[in-house]
């Protein structure tokens, strides 16, 4: 797993420009919330996703989450139809915060149009995007 100052930031994902990752599964998108955007966030206390059946365009916000002084969009990194939800954070969305790469999982699209994956960054890619975002919002407080 790569890591970008405190920030983690596993190789083997994509990553969308609204801080969203991408883990291919088969023709499904499994999609989350990236470490960067959940430090910046602070505590997530709720999150609103997308419904089970919704088709989405890549890009389109889908959804939102919320701190105590915070609120987020949600956005597909691809289109298709979403397949699943992740309850747990639904009822839980401090898991978010806790385990954004793993149990803090948002939700899952059949992808329609998997070649939209290439439009993603990854690797290096990603760790020169992710540099720039976080020169742009400098550490508060501390």
């Amino acid at each position: 797993m790569a890591k970008l100052g405190e920030y983690d930031v596993p190789d083997k994902l994509y990553y969308h420009k609204e801080y969203m990752w991408v883990r291919v599964e088969g023709d499904e998108a499994v999609v989350g919330l990236n470490d960067f955007s959940q430090k910046l966030a602070g505590e997530i206390s709720y999150i609103e996703m997308p419904e089970e059946g919704d088709e989405v365009k890549q890009d389109e916000a889908v959804g939102s989450y919320e701190t105590g002084k915070w609120l987020g969009k949600l956005y597909a990194p691809v289109s298709g139809e979403i397949t699943a939800m992740n309850e747990e954070v639904e009822d839980e969305p401090t898991l978010v915060n806790k385990d954004p790469y793993g149990k803090g999982w948002l939700f899952k699209i059949k992808m329609s149009d998997s070649s939209q994956v290439k439009s993603l960054m990854q690797g290096e890619d990603a760790l020169k995007w992710l540099r720039e975002e976080i020169g742009k919002h400098p550490k508060k407080g501390s």
